[in-house]
């Protein structure tokens, strides 16, 4: 026959028994009922005689009152401030330092302008130097409202004609640009409505950082489709909001009548007709002080496209390489790949399918260039703080 073993009882302290969960619910149960029970009794008895809704209404009245409550209740903006600033370092320093790398690009391709225009001004005879009241990027020939004189050379050379053209929103220097009779309000509020309502939050990358650092290639490629259409909706998000809302907001706070910002690069058949088109104002300036100089300089049409592909893939490079501190290369192997791919589609698509192809280039590259420059900022970074 089978002995049970000796055993103490639970309550014992022999036992060692130290599990008395049950007993703790048990408390806080008996607890919260007698209190209940009092609660109610008081409440039957006297009725409410700590209004909160008075409490809050008479702080509201009269606050500064109540100084030492304002105080402790606006601490939590500084909390919150520093809470998203530290979830989302990455983020402020890449957009901090984009955008001022972003403004001194500009102003540079800006300035580069006005040095060509006012030395092609020199050079010519002060009949020629007339027509040049029209940019050589812009032939047609549209004359000034109201009967306004045009300016010319150095009647252009004053602190008001620069700054005007330094916030003008166009990359090519005019001595005398289109202007727009008046300013709409209508128009002005709707462009500052869409700029308002338009937010771009990059933030989904980071899911993707752990199979990268693996180097999983499945995992890879499903993280690449994963995040393809997210990515391209934000960028289409950011080119409605920057080249149609953005910038015709500033034309028209400036009446300026250039509003030629982009063209129809959505019907794109070919990887050049995107390029020449999806970004007028850094188009006219390629083509104005870039690449026909090139050409004026005897070198063929195949050498100014990759000349201008170089310059390209140089600053795209640049503006994402300095922010996040490493040099990796991608953006600029991204750029200088459209020119094969250019050939490809060129040569082999047509119609919808070339269409197509260009679309597919779009979704695809930048997603692939956003998870290698991600994945390469966490291997340096995160995995040597684990180290």
């Amino acid at each position: 026959t089978l002995c049970d073993p000796t055993q103490e009882s639970l309550l014992s302290s022999a036992s060692g028994y130290r599990n008395y969960r049950g007993i703790l619910n048990w408390c806080v149960v008996m607890l919260v009922l007698s209190n209940a029970r009092l609660f109610l009794e008081n409440l039957l008895r006297y009725g409410v005689l700590v209004d909160p809704i008075q409490v809050i209404s008479l702080f509201l009245n009269d606050p500064y009152s109540w100084p030492a409550a304002c105080l402790v209740i606006v601490s939590n903006v500084f909390i919150v401030v520093a809470l998203y600033t530290e979830r989302h370092y990455l983020f402020l320093l890449l957009i901090g330092g984009a955008f001022v790398l972003g403004t001194y690009t500009i102003l540079f391709l800006k300035l580069y302008s006005y040095k060509d225009v006012n030395m092609w001004c020199r050079e010519l005879s002060t009949a020629k130097a007339k027509k040049l009241a029209r940019s050589l990027s812009c032939p047609s020939s549209q004359h000034l409202d109201g009967g306004d004189r045009k300016v010319c050379y150095p009647g252009n050379l004053t602190i008001r004609d620069m700054y005007y053209f330094v916030f003008a929103p166009t990359l090519c220097y005019e001595l005398n640009f289109p202007r727009s009779p008046k300013i709409r309000m209508s128009f002005l509020l709707r462009r500052l409505f869409e700029m308002s309502g338009t937010k771009i939050k990059l933030a989904l990358v980071w899911f993707s950082m752990k199979p990268l650092e693996d180097m999983d290639l499945s995992r890879m490629t499903e993280r690449l489709l994963r995040l393809a259409v997210p990515n391209h909706l934000l960028w289409l998000m950011f080119f409605y909001w920057f080249f149609h809302s953005s910038m015709n907001f500033t034309a028209e706070l400036l009446c300026f009548g250039d509003r030629q910002f982009y063209k129809d690069w959505w019907n794109a058949e070919t990887v050049s007709y995107f390029w020449q088109n999806w970004n007028i104002p850094v188009h006219k300036w390629c083509l104005r002080h870039f690449y026909k100089p090139l050409l004026r300089k005897g070198f063929s049409k195949i050498v100014s496209q990759s000349a201008v592909f170089f310059l390209s893939a140089f600053f795209h490079e640049y503006l994402v390489s300095v922010p996040l501190r490493m040099f990796r290369l991608w953006a600029f192997m991204g750029m200088m790949a459209q020119l094969p791919l250019a050939w490809f589609v060129g040569r082999f698509l047509c119609g919808n399918y070339g269409n197509a192809a260009v679309w597919i280039s779009i979704i695809i590259g930048q997603p692939f260039a956003v998870l290698m420059y991600v994945h390469d900022y966490y291997v340096l970074h995160h995995r040597q703080e684990a180290d």
